[in-house]
């Protein structure tokens, strides 16, 4: 027999349902933003573009991508870190992000205090290259060559304090060889320039050089990694003539400071589902990049502990910060 009491709870309950569920479905309401602070058909836009459909479908809403260029970063993780912290609003974030934390002291955020981090994506690697006219075919010649010719070799990179910038930069403080920095504006400008033979060497991504070590206009000399990729699977580490030498990037998700934790933590999970798939696998193996599922803590961890070895690569290669 139902007393008035248990009529009136069923009711009660048969109201917050609804309202339960409401809650519940409050995110994400309308498409979810991934802005992108570099320019579009790098490695970061790639990479964000493979996960948009898979998120989407599995939170029932468009996830963006919005290319905002510019600052070396900066112009658009500021927009991010400006964006309501309502999980509507993320951003694809790299390693030039935990340089920035030391190169751009002025710059108008704290990376750790004013985003937080969600999800990590990959590793990814570099491969040193050097035009088919270098007579050096291995690393330990090209370190012969450089001693001989003290200040007389360049090395292109897409500008001073990018990922390829300092990777040269610890590989020359390592190898003990002097060389001089021609910097340009873009790693594609870079990359031809050392493929047109301009400039003879330089450090660029695996998958993104591929093309050029395949037609045989440029020479892999060694990757960065502490194992051989498995995309040259027959081309040295460098650690194999430097030992400990390596340089290991990664993408990751961060979304503004604020966010709801449910909302990170459901991302994260989501992220990580995403990442296990055989496709994604793939497609990231073919760019040159190791999937690298975390939890938040872990990604939080990996993003800290980056920002300090990073400011150690800066202070080694004596750039200054700007």
């Amino acid at each position: 027999m139902f007393t008035r009491r248990s009529l009136a709870a069923l009711a009660g309950s048969a109201l917050a349902a609804p309202r339960l569920a409401s809650a519940q479905a409050a995110w994400p309401n309308r498409p979810v933003r991934i802005i992108i602070p570099f320019a579009a058909s790098g490695g970061a836009d790639t990479f964000t573009r493979l996960l948009t459909e898979p998120l989407g479908e599995a939170f029932g809403q468009p996830f963006v991508v919005e290319n905002r260029p510019g600052g070396g970063g900066v112009i658009g993780t500021d927009a991010v870190v400006r964006s309501a912290p309502d999980g509507h609003t993320l951003m694809m974030l790299t390693v030039t992000h935990t340089a920035n934390e030391t190169l751009l002291p002025n710059r108008p955020y704290v990376l750790m205090r004013d985003l937080v981090p969600v999800a990590c994506l990959n590793r990814t690697y570099q491969v040193l290259v050097v035009h088919s006219d270098v007579p050096a075919r291995s690393v330990a010649e090209l370190v012969a060559l450089a001693k001989a010719r003290p200040g007389a070799m360049d090395y292109a990179s897409s500008g001073p304090g990018t990922p390829y910038h300092i990777a040269f930069e610890v590989f020359r403080h390592a190898a003990g060889i002097e060389v001089q920095h021609v910097p340009f504006r873009l790693s594609g400008d870079a990359r031809n320039a050392v493929a047109g033979g301009t400039v003879p060497m330089m450090f660029d991504g695996i998958a993104t050089m591929m093309p050029l070590i395949q037609s045989g206009r440029v020479r892999a000399l060694g990757t960065t990694g502490l194992v051989r990729s498995s995309l040259m699977a027959d081309t040295p580490t460098i650690a194999e003539t430097l030992p400990g030498f390596q340089q290991v990037g990664f993408n990751g998700v961060m979304a503004p400071a604020g966010t709801p934790r449910e909302v990170v933590e459901k991302l994260n999970a989501a992220v990580n589902r995403i990442l296990g798939t055989a496709s994604i696998q793939a497609a990231f193996a073919r760019l040159g990049a190791e999937i690298a599922p975390m939890t938040v803590a872990e990604y939080d961890t990996l993003l800290r502990e980056d920002i300090e070895r990073r400011r150690e690569w800066i202070r080694l290669a004596g750039i200054q910060p700007t």
